[in-house]
């Protein structure tokens, strides 16, 4: 079976049986209107006509819904797996690669408080720091240290070790994620276990040739735009569940996750980067450690070849110029890639697979406090 995601109407419907429901409407405004009222006598008259107040932050975030819309907010909300606790723990091993960040440590906190199994990742003049705060027995020591080429050696030597320990595939995490979360009837509420992993392994495991997968960043899902459970054929970033016997290995020293994605797209295979299941990313160079120091010096230099964000544009488009241009936004060099040529890297489903119809929670439940 091949599934082909430009079919007409909510295509991925068929993809997502037997998968947690995904419920999510267009709660995008329809009209968008500037309104200029010159002095406070026009405000009050502004809102006896709407019947609405405008409230106090419109002054610093100038913009109101009418009708007045509900917020959404996850707070005293969360998804716990009650039902199905067999679900609640990954089936392939977890790597976090750390540096740095004994101290921040986001996402193995994060990882702690879900109970999920995992192994961090560091060098041998940190591990004692690292141990201070982490079970040493959670703690895989390299080889090697301050090499100078980011965490690529030590994403492949996590590849080499996963492959020692059998499993099919292995997730590799930044260690700057500061939680996981569902995103379900417009609202992305965090996991307090490990269940969305699972969820995540299940699925691509339908297919016999899905090469990387992974969690959609929590700032790029939008809580209010009627966007599908997943995108197929795209880049997948820092929350990255990856098959073990790919010809490849990582390379370079910027944009490794999107120069692996493009690499596996470019040989026919697929990659799934779900929005379901998100991944809340702090954003780089805003933490101390990592790769922060090493490979993003430089940044708002006056000349581009000084400019850390445009060195990395440029070795991603020399990697890869068939599909990479580099544009300014925002005062700030980036990439852009054009992935529309990989439309048809279809999906092969595995001989003999079986997707129960209809919606499986994985025994999920919406928990809101009191």
């Amino acid at each position: 079976m091949t599934a082909n995601i430009f079919g007409h109407g909510e295509w991925w419907t068929d993809l997502w049986r037997g998968m947690p429901e995904f419920d999510q409407q267009d709660l995008a405004p329809r009209y968008s209107i500037e309104v200029v009222l010159k002095a406070e006598r026009d405000l009050d008259e502004f809102e006896r006509k709407i019947g609405q107040r405008v409230p106090e932050y419109v002054k610093r975030t100038p913009s109101i819904w009418y009708p007045e819309a509900e917020i959404g907010h996850f707070a005293g909300k969360r998804y716990v797996n009650i039902e199905q606790p067999w679900n609640r723990t990954p089936r392939y091993p977890i790597y976090v690669i750390s540096k740095g960040r004994w101290e921040s440590r986001q996402t193995s906190k994060h990882l702690e408080r879900m109970s999920v199994p995992y192994r961090i990742v560091v060098e041998p003049q940190e591990r004692a720091s690292y141990a201070s705060v982490i079970d040493p027995a959670k703690i895989l020591v390299l080889p090697f240290s301050n090499l100078g080429q980011g965490s690529i050696p030590a994403r492949n030597w996590v590849w080499e070790h996963a492959i020692t320990t059998g499993a099919e595939r292995h997730w590799i995490l930044d260690d700057n994620i500061d939680g996981f979360f569902r995103l379900n009837r417009n609202l992305k509420v965090p996991v307090a276990d490990g269940t969305i992993f699972r969820c995540a392994e299940d699925f691509v495991d339908r297919y016999e040739n899905v090469a990387i997968s992974g969690f959609h960043y929590f700032m790029f899902a939008s809580r209010k735009t009627k966007l599908p459970p997943l995108t197929l054929n795209t880049r997948v970033y820092s929350c990255i569940l990856l098959r073990n016997d790919l010809p490849y290995r990582w390379r370079g020293r910027y944009n490794e996750d999107t120069d692996l994605s493009l690499r596996a797209l470019k040989d026919g295979r697929p990659t799934v980067l779900f929005a379901a299941f998100l991944a809340f990313k702090t954003t780089t160079m805003t933490m101390k450690g990592g790769n922060t120091d090493e490979l993003y010096a430089g940044t708002g230099a006056v000349r581009k070849e000084d400019d850390g964000r445009w060195r990395m544009a440029e070795s991603l488009r020399e990697q890869h110029p068939d599909v990479v241009k580099i544009t300014e936004k925002w005062g700030r060099w980036q990439h852009h890639v054009d992935y529309s040529r990989f439309r048809a890297n279809k999906l092969i489903q595995k001989p003999g697979v079986v997707v129960e119809d209809g919606v499986n929670d994985y025994g999920m439940t919406l928990q809101v406090d009191a």
